[in-house]
Order: structure tokens, then C-alpha cells, then sequence
């Protein structure tokens, strides 16, 4: 049986990460605070920040203010899903753009 935990992100008792995602005190913190549902929140949320930022995580300076950035996401004072806010279930397939059939790119020319 999974541990859980009182995630501060989602507000709730969930499960929690096996073990915490990386050394240091941030990683020990997100290990006893986020659930795994949170977590799997921060993947896109990173990508989202690099971007913006141009972010080039050789530097160590970049790493820092992702790291920065991560804690504001888990534990800053707008961290916390807005009221009323639920989950997306597994498969569900909402969020993001309709999607159509077929895929693949642009129409070829002929």
C-alpha cells in the first residue's frame, strides 16, 4: 500500500512519491509535502518555464532559478489549485487542443 501524504498543492491526503526525487533539503521536502499527482504536475510546468526563461540548463545559474521556480510551484503562496479545481483522470483525453482524426502533418500539395 502506498504512503500518503497531506499534499499542500492539491489540498488533500494522496499518495505519496516513493522516495524523494532528488538529495538536498528541497527534495526531502517535496518527498514529505507533494503527492505524486502534484509531481506529475511539474514536468510540464518545467518545460513551460525553460522556454520562457530560455533556460540553458548547462549553466548552473539556469538550474538555480528552475529550482527557484519549482519550490514557487509546490510551495509558494499561489501554489495551491483554485477552488473548485479536479483532477484530470487518466485517459479522459480533455485538456489541450480538440483533437482530429488522422493526425500527421499539413496537407501534401499536389
Amino acid at each position: 500500500m502506498p504512503r500518503t501524504v497531506y499534499c499542500v498543492k492539491l489540498q488533500r491526503e494522496l499518495p505519496g512519491l516513493e522516495k524523494p526525487p532528488f538529495p538536498g533539503k528541497l527534495g526531502q521536502r517535496i518527498y514529505e509535502q507533494i503527492s505524486q499527482q502534484a509531481y506529475d504536475m511539474w514536468p510540464a510546468q518545467q518545460v513551460l518555464i525553460i522556454n520562457h526563461y530560455g533556460l540553458n540548463m548547462a549553466d548552473p545559474e539556469a538550474r538555480k532559478i528552475l529550482r527557484e521556480q519549482m519550490e514557487e510551484f509546490f510551495f509558494g503562496q499561489n501554489a495551491s489549485m483554485p477552488e473548485g479545481w479536479t483532477p484530470e483522470t487518466a485517459g479522459s483525453g480533455s485538456g489541450g487542443a480538440p483533437q482530429r482524426k488522422g493526425g500527421g502533418g499539413a496537407p501534401r500539395k499536389k
